[in-house]
C-alpha cells in the first residue's frame, strides 16, 4: 500500500464541511445540555421537603444515573428509534443526534452545576432570606450568578469532549467530521489517509477550544484575586 497524496488533497476540503457540521452538533449540544443541566442541577442541589419535590429529585437522580450507567452509542439508538417504537413518528437523523448529545451532556453538567451551587457559602442564602428574599429569588439574585460562573471553566471542557464524542452520531448516517472522512476512504479505497486528515481536524478544533478554557480560567483567577 502506497502513500497518497492525492487522496489527503481530496479530503481536506470534503471533512472540513464535516467539522463544521461537528461544530453545530457541539454547540447546540452543550447549550441545550447546559439548560437541562442547570434546572436537573438545581433540583438535585436542595433537600426536598415536600413530596412533588421529592419526586422530581428522585427523577432527577434517576435520569443523571441513567445517562451516566449506560453508553452514549445505546442512548442514541433509544431516542433515534424509540419515538417510531413508542409513537410511530420518525423524527430526523441531526435532530436525533442533537437531542442525544443534548440529554447525554445534560447528566454531567447538572453534577457540574450541582457542585458549584453547592460550593456557594450556606451563610448566603441565610443572608438572603433574612433579606426578605424568597427561596427563588435568593437563587437567582445571588446564589446561581456565582455558581454559573464557577462552573463555566468544566462547562469549557465539557465542549471539548463533546467534539470528541459527536463522532458516535456518525453511526446514524449524519455527515460530520469522521462520517467524511470514513466516505472518502470508501470511495477511494483508501481509509488510512483520510482519518489523519480527521486526526488533524479535532486536533485543532479540540486544541483552539482547550486555549480559549485556559485563557478563559486564568481571567477568572485574574478576576477573583481582585
Amino acid at each position: 500500500m502506497n502513500w497518497r497524496w492525492d487522496v489527503v488533497q481530496m479530503a481536506w476540503p470534503v471533512v472540513f464541511e464535516g467539522a463544521k457540521l461537528t461544530l453545530v452538533i457541539s454547540a447546540l449540544g452543550i447549550l441545550f445540555g447546559s439548560i437541562i443541566g442547570f434546572l436537573v442541577g438545581l433540583i438535585r442541589s436542595r433537600r426536598p421537603d415536600s413530596l412533588p419535590l421529592r419526586l422530581l429529585f428522585w427523577l432527577a437522580g434517576g435520569y443523571v444515573e441513567l445517562v451516566r450507567g449506560t453508553p452514549f452509542l445505546v442512548q442514541l439508538y433509544l431516542v433515534n428509534y424509540g419515538p417510531y417504537l413508542l409513537l410511530g413518528t420518525n423524527i430526523p437523523e441531526l435532530t436525533a443526534g442533537v437531542i442525544a448529545i443534548s440529554l447525554n451532556s445534560g447528566a454531567y453538567v447538572a453534577e457540574i452545576a450541582r457542585g458549584a451551587i453547592q460550593s456557594i457559602d450556606k451563610g448566603q442564602m441565610e443572608a438572603g432570606r433574612s433579606l426578605g428574599l424568597t427561596y427563588g429569588q435568593t437563587m437567582r439574585h445571588i446564589i446561581l450568578p456565582q455558581a454559573l460562573r464557577r462552573a463555566l471553566p468544566p462547562l469549557a471542557n465539557e465542549f471539548v469532549t463533546l467534539i470528541k464524542e459527536s463522532s458516535v452520531v456518525s453511526v446514524l448516517g449524519i455527515q460530520e467530521t469522521t462520517f467524511k472522512g470514513r466516505m472518502v476512504g470508501t470511495t477511494t479505497f483508501a481509509p488510512f489517509e483520510p482519518m489523519l486528515v480527521v486526526t488533524v481536524y479535532y486536533l485543532i478544533m479540540t486544541g483552539v477550544t482547550s486555549q480559549l478554557v485556559r485563557l478563559l480560567e486564568r481571567r477568572m483567577g485574574r478576576s477573583d484575586s481582585h
